[in-house]
């Protein structure tokens, strides 16, 4: 299956939180790096999500929020993936920023060059990737 999400993480459901509406899914991937998605019940149920069960996790680069540094105060974006920027592709409007996470996942960012002018973001800088739990889209292999 082709996507157009430019992130597309692999791993096994780790941790399954049922809920009445939503359920939160831990995904950890080959690495050791851990994606949270918030999907429906309807999605567990007809999806088949279990602890143990191999799923892919998207999420487009425009969803991917950034912080330069270390990360010195907390948000609620459920995913806190900290690395460093190991690409910066720059266009005429926005700069596309891969940050390398510890496991070897990379996450991929789409936001203004303004911005990664105002973040002083450079190769080789450590940087956070924010994304929502909500913004997490997964699939089961078929």
């Amino acid at each position: 299956m082709n996507v157009s999400a430019r992130n597309v993480f692999k791993g096994k459901i780790s941790a399954l939180t049922d809920g009445t509406v939503n359920a939160e899914v831990e995904l950890t991937l080959a690495g050791g790096d851990r994606i949270v998605a918030i999907v429906t019940e309807g999605s567990v149920q007809s999806l088949g999500l279990a602890v143990g069960k191999e799923a892919v996790a998207y999420v487009k680069a425009p969803w991917v929020m950034l912080l330069s540094g270390a990360p010195d105060v907390h948000f609620s974006a459920r995913n806190q993936l900290s690395g460093t920027v190991s690409a910066l592709t720059r266009g005429a409007v926005n700069t596309e920023v891969a940050i390398m996470l510890a496991g070897g996942t990379v996450v991929h960012s789409v936001v203004t060059n303004e911005a990664v002018l105002e973040l002083g973001l450079k190769v080789g800088e450590p940087a956070t990737a924010l994304i929502k739990a909500s913004h997490v889209i997964l699939s089961i292999p078929a």
